[in-house]
């Protein structure tokens, strides 16, 4: 009797099985996936955590994504290049990534493209000691500033300088990587560094307890767009109602982390040891909250972009080199994940 009724159950079992394959003759992987389960995905960051992505850790933390029927994994990245290039050969599912870096690698036939930017104006700056007489950007005649060659706040610098009124052959740059750039400026061999403002900001005010002047390349009218999403242009055809569950999820997670800042924050502790200190990581993160809209895109849902907006940085990309010919936006972006507002 007891061998019966555990065939009996197993006859059961396997009857279900059957039922949500389709009755047997469907593809059980390709099948919907049961309500209330989660579709498992990841994300690859554009460096190790820092607090502009304190929005992805709260919006896990708090269920928006999985609300939105995602399980989502956070992977650290290794700068938005390699990120790119990792989600174009899908070894994952999305990234976050500057859109520079974005552009000029679908132009080498990376095969992604933009879901939505979320910085949409440039963190790029000048960030000098507020102590060290670089008041205004007037003051960077003579000065020597750190580098890093080929990222875009530096092959934008010139047009900034241009901007500004000073003759790019009177400020020295020195080419550093990101680490050598805030230790030369610890150090003073450097009198500023050019990077992202809502990063390496706070870090060096916090690590030398001095305070840091920002000279914003938007306070001079320049701007361009950073950090957003990105998906394999695979995913984009084959899983469209993943690739916009992710938007609307992390449009929702940004708007949540806005209105929270200190608890968004929070839910990044202990996630990775390479992360700055919790009061840095506020800071970073309060300082990104005003780059997520341009004037096109004041009091839209996160990650809603512009079609002007987005004309605007091929332009500029093109005119720095970065780009070869000002293509058409949609070479570059899915314009059909516009992210829906929070239900």
């Amino acid at each position: 009797m007891i061998f019966s009724r555990r065939r009996a159950t197993a006859a059961l079992a396997c009857t279900a099985a059957l039922v949500l394959a389709g009755c047997g003759g469907g593809d059980a992987e390709n099948a919907p996936a049961a309500e209330g389960s989660a579709t498992p995905a990841t994300l690859m960051l554009n460096w190790y955590p820092y607090g502009e992505h304190a929005p992805f850790y709260y919006g896990v933390q708090e269920g928006i994504f999985a609300k939105h029927g995602i399980d989502l994994t956070i992977d650290a990245g290794q700068g938005s290049t390699k990120t790119v290039q990792a989600v174009g050969s899908q070894q994952a599912d999305f990234g976050w990534a500057d859109t520079p870096a974005v552009l000029t690698n679908i132009d080498k036939g990376v095969k992604v493209k933009s879901t939505g930017v979320f910085l949409q104006t440039t963190p790029s700056a000048v960030q000098v000691f507020a102590d060290s007489g670089i008041n205004e950007p007037k003051d960077l005649a003579g000065r020597t500033i750190a580098v890093s060659a080929g990222d875009a706040p530096t092959t934008t610098f010139p047009i900034y300088l241009d901007k500004v009124g000073v003759p790019a052959d009177q400020v020295t740059q020195q080419s550093l990587d990101a680490a050598g750039k805030m230790s030369a400026m610890l150090s003073g061999r450097v009198d500023g560094l050019i990077g992202f403002a809502h990063d390496q900001g706070p870090t060096i005010a916090n690590k030398s307890g001095r305070e840091v002047r920002y000279l914003k390349y938007s306070d001079a009218g320049l701007n361009f767009y950073s950090n957003g999403l990105i998906a394999n242009t695979e995913t984009i055809g084959d899983k469209a109602d993943l690739v916009q569950s992710m938007v609307d999820a992390t449009s929702e997670a940004f708007t949540a982390a806005a209105a929270n800042p200190e608890a968004a924050v929070q839910a990044m502790a202990g996630k990775d040891p390479q992360m700055p200190p919790q009061e840095v990581l506020l800071n970073q993160w309060q300082q990104t909250i005003p780059l997520l809209s341009t004037a096109a895109t004041t009091n839209q849902p996160p990650g809603t972009n512009a079609e002007e907006d987005w004309t605007t940085t091929i332009t500029t990309l093109t005119d720095a080199g970065l780009l070869k010919t000002a293509k058409a936006p949609a070479e570059y972006w899915e314009s059909s994940f516009a992210p829906k507002p929070a239900q």
